[in-house]
């Protein structure tokens, strides 16, 4: 009786490929957590986008592997890319810097879900070891400094002739707090003497503020 029940629930609720599900949930686990623990937060500090990354790593590994061999036709596809163009519009911007590590980990997601159909598991994890040492290397040993940009809306247009350029970085460094690398002119508004600047500090050194963005 006991034997038959176990059959039975064993039919019913487990297919025959729950054992490579678990494998490669955990083989896409383990790989999103090098790139997004281990190299992403290491060097930003950010833990709202560890949160988005390991959710949306694990839904897209979740969707290509359980929906691999199903026919999905144009209309539902053209769907999903109209529910994830309501989403980006609805949202806040995410920085270039944070929007391709969540296309990184949508990457492994998708090779760690769907490759073992097509490739070795030496290639998969080949391919897996590449990215991380790339992003490793790109963020840590390369020494790529990561800008933030602020908009700043300035009231001394006297300063903004050319030959006083260090006069007007020594002002808004001294007024905002952040050390300048690089700054842009923009509108300007001769009736109530400002102008829109926008102004670039590295976000390594300057961790207090964050990275502001044009809607």
């Amino acid at each position: 009786m006991t034997a038959s029940l176990s059959t039975i629930f064993n039919a019913a609720f487990l297919s025959p490929g729950w054992e490579s599900l678990l494998g490669l949930f955990a083989l896409n686990l383990v790989s999103s957590l090098v790139v997004v623990r281990l190299i992403y937060h290491m060097a930003a500090k950010r833990r709202d986008f560890v949160f988005t990354f390991m959710l949306v790593s694990t839904a897209v590994f979740l969707l290509c592997r359980l929906l691999a061999g199903v026919e999905i036709d144009l209309a539902f596809a053209l769907g999903l890319f109209a529910i994830f163009g309501i989403i980006r519009y609805r949202t806040n911007a995410i920085p270039i810097r944070e929007m391709t590590y969540l296309f990184i980990v949508i990457t492994l997601a998708v090779i760690n879900a769907l490759a073992p159909l097509a490739a070795s598991w030496l290639e998969i994890a080949l391919a897996n070891v590449l990215i991380w040492a790339l992003s490793y290397v790109l963020e840590r040993l390369w020494f790529v400094e990561h800008l933030a940009t602020k908009m700043v809306i300035y009231d001394r247009i006297d300063l903004l002739h050319e030959g006083r350029r260090h006069e007007l970085i020594a002002d808004l460094e001294q007024r905002t707090g952040v050390t300048i690398v690089h700054l842009e002119i923009g509108k300007v508004d001769l009736l109530r003497d400002t102008a829109n600047l926008k102004i670039h500090f590295s976000a390594d050194q300057e961790p207090g503020h964050f990275e502001e963005l044009q809607p």
